[in-house]
């Protein structure tokens, strides 16, 4: 049984297998959580994400972690909101779909999200995390026993909250 939950912590500070960057296309570094796990991993990162050629929106690449607790950093370009009309619940489930698979392809057991897009990409936190339950719920339908801990990673009670209750309708 998959131990999967939201909690209130800093990201790069998790002792997982992977965590997950809500990158920009580029994965060269940027705002928010993309800025804060690029800082943290060091120089290395960047230098290796440039080896990479960007990755797409709702697709995911992995790197090693460096100075960061987690070993791996899997980056996923989540999409941009735009009202709800440009396929963003499609692209936003694909990043944690693609997430998870590129863990488990890896052998990788634990894994912690971020709220994806709903920074400056503006996504409503609230659809955003049903969005991320529904995906992951349904990931562990097919493969069960792919994970021991996925973690989505929130940075406020509230989005905790949020996540939570997003999580509790999935389970």
């Amino acid at each position: 049984m998959t131990d999967w939950r939201a909690i209130q912590a800093d990201i790069t500070r998790l002792a997982v297998d992977a965590i997950v960057n809500a990158a920009n296309s580029s994965l060269l570094g940027g705002g928010g959580v993309d800025g804060a796990i690029h800082r943290a991993a060091g120089p290395a990162l960047v230098a290796e994400c440039r080896t990479l050629g960007g990755c797409p929106v709702g697709e995911a690449r992995i790197t090693k972690g460096y100075q960061l607790r987690a070993p791996n950093v899997i980056h996923t370009v989540g999409p941009v909101w735009r009202g709800g009309q440009d396929g963003e619940p499609g692209k936003l489930a694909a990043c944690y779909r693609n997430s998870l698979a590129l863990a488990q392809a890896h052998g990788l057991r634990s894994i912690a999200f971020p709220a994806i897009s709903t920074g400056i990409y503006g996504y409503p936190q609230r659809d955003a995390a049903q969005v991320a339950a529904r995906a992951v719920g349904e990931y562990l339908q097919k493969e069960p026993a792919a994970f021991d801990r996925i973690l989505f990673c929130c940075f406020s009670p509230e989005a905790t909250c949020i996540y939570s209750d997003a999580i509790a309708g999935e389970s």
